[in-house]
């Protein structure tokens, strides 16, 4: 996967402990990445959303450094990254929101088996 080497693939089958079935969802996991926004109040005020306290800093720099790789090298994540920095996003932004993306796409090649395919879809796939 892009972003995602020797290095990183050890630091973070050593931050999850190597059972995914423990975070249960996508979503569950960048929670604990600090990946995911929670709502900081008591319930009274809701949108307001922030960065947890208590996250895995290994996980979320894991994450944040095969982003940051992956905008340099990979052209899909490249793209992904333009456009949230068109949309008007900072770049700590943009590399967040490639990070959770990565993060998803991470989740299915690991619940489904299967490896990273770095090929665009062509006409035929999107017609399909």
């Amino acid at each position: 996967m892009p972003g995602i080497g020797d290095m990183l693939g050890a630091e973070f089958i050593a931050a999850t402990g190597g059972d995914m079935a423990v975070f249960g969802s996508p979503d569950r996991l960048a929670g604990v990445a600090g990946l995911a926004p929670v709502p900081p109040g008591s319930g009274k005020v809701s949108g307001n959303l922030r960065r947890p306290r208590r996250y895995s800093r290994r996980l979320l720099r894991m994450f944040y450094l095969s982003a940051q790789d992956a905008a340099m090298h990979c052209p899909i994540s490249k793209a992904f990254y333009r456009r949230k920095r068109d949309e008007g996003r900072s770049h700590k932004q943009a590399i967040l929101a490639l990070a959770r993306r990565l993060l998803n796409v991470l989740w299915a090649l690991i619940r489904d088996g299967r490896t990273f395919d770095a090929r665009l879809p062509g006409p035929a796939a999107a017609a399909a």
